[in-house]
C-alpha cells in the first residue's frame, strides 16, 4: 500500500480544518470561554467535534500544509468561529451593559464586583443580569443550538469560502445594535427614576432645609430595585428576542437553515 505525501496532506486537512473553525467558536463563544472553564478543556471539546464531524464533510481543499494557502485557510476558518462566538458574546453584554445603566442610575455605579468570566469589573446588577442569562441561555439548550450551528455551517459555508466584507460590516454594526438593545430594556427603569429625581428636585425647591441626598439616595435606590423586580416578568420575552436576532444573524451570515 503506497501512501503519497498528498494523500497524508488530505487527510491532515480534513481534520485539522474542522477544529481551527470549531476550537475558534469554542475560545471565544460565552460560557465556553469563561476563564473558570479550562483551556484544555475546550481543545479536548474542539478535537472530538472534529474528529466525529470530519468523516462527514466533503473532501477538503487539496494544498500543502505548510504553505500561504494553508495559513490562508487557517485565518479564514478561524474567523468564521471567532464571528459566530463574538456575535454571541454581544447578545450576552447587551444585558450586562443594560445592568450598567440602570446601575448608574439608581446609584449603585459603585458597587462593584469581580467578573469570573470575563476577569474585569462590573457593577453587581450588571452580574446578576449575566447570571440569568447564562442561566436561561443553558435552559434553552443554547449552547447545543450553537454547536450544530457550526457544524451545519460547514455543508451550507464549506471550508475555502471566506466571509465576504458585507457580513464583517454587519457584525462591526452589532455595536449599534447592542447599545442600542441595552438601551430599550433599561429605558423603563430610567424613565420611572427620571421622574422620581424630578419629583425630588421640586421637593428641595420648595422646602430648602431638607437634605435631599440623605432621603433621594435610599429612595432612589429601593425605587430602582422594585421596578427591576416588576420588569423581571418580561425578562424571559427580552431574552428570547435578542437570542433569536444573534441566532438568525449567524445562521443568515453562514446561509443555516
Amino acid at each position: 500500500m503506497l501512501v503519497s505525501e498528498q494523500d497524508i496532506m488530505q487527510f491532515i486537512n480534513q481534520y485539522y480544518l474542522p477544529f481551527i473553525r470549531i476550537g475558534a467558536m469554542f475560545m471565544v463563544a460565552p460560557i465556553f470561554s469563561a476563564r473558570i472553564v479550562n483551556a484544555r478543556l475546550r481543545l479536548v471539546l474542539a478535537l472530538v467535534l472534529g474528529v466525529i464531524v470530519a468523516p462527514l464533510l466533503p473532501p477538503m481543499p487539496s494544498v500543502p500544509l505548510f504553505s500561504l494557502q494553508s495559513i490562508a485557510l487557517i485565518v479564514q476558518e478561524m474567523l468564521i468561529g471567532v464571528v459566530v462566538g463574538f456575535v454571541f458574546q454581544v447578545v450576552f453584554q447587551v444585558f450586562v451593559l443594560s445592568g450598567q445603566y440602570m446601575a448608574m442610575k439608581m446609584g449603585l455605579g459603585f458597587a462593584s464586583m469581580n467578573d469570573p468570566t470575563n476577569g474585569v469589573q462590573t457593577t453587581v446588577l450588571s452580574q446578576f443580569f449575566l447570571m440569568l442569562v447564562t442561566l436561561m441561555f443553558i435552559a434553552i439548550n443554547g449552547h447545543l443550538i450553537l454547536i450544530s450551528t457550526v457544524i451545519d455551517s460547514f455543508t451550507t459555508f464549506p471550508i475555502g469560502n471566506a466571509l465576504p466584507a458585507a457580513a464583517l460590516f454587519d457584525v462591526v454594526k452589532l455595536g449599534g445594535w447592542m447599545f442600542a438593545s441595552a438601551l430599550v430594556i433599561a429605558l423603563p427603569v430610567l424613565t420611572a427614576l427620571l421622574f422620581v429625581n424630578i419629583a425630588f428636585g421640586v421637593m428641595s425647591r420648595a422646602a430648602p432645609q431638607l437634605n435631599i441626598f440623605a432621603v433621594g439616595f435610599p429612595f432612589t435606590l429601593i425605587m430602582g430595585l422594585i421596578l427591576i423586580w416588576l420588569g423581571l416578568n418580561g425578562f424571559v420575552e427580552r431574552f428570547t428576542n435578542v437570542a433569536d436576532y444573534g441566532f438568525l444573524f449567524i445562521h443568515d451570515m453562514l446561509g443555516v437553515q
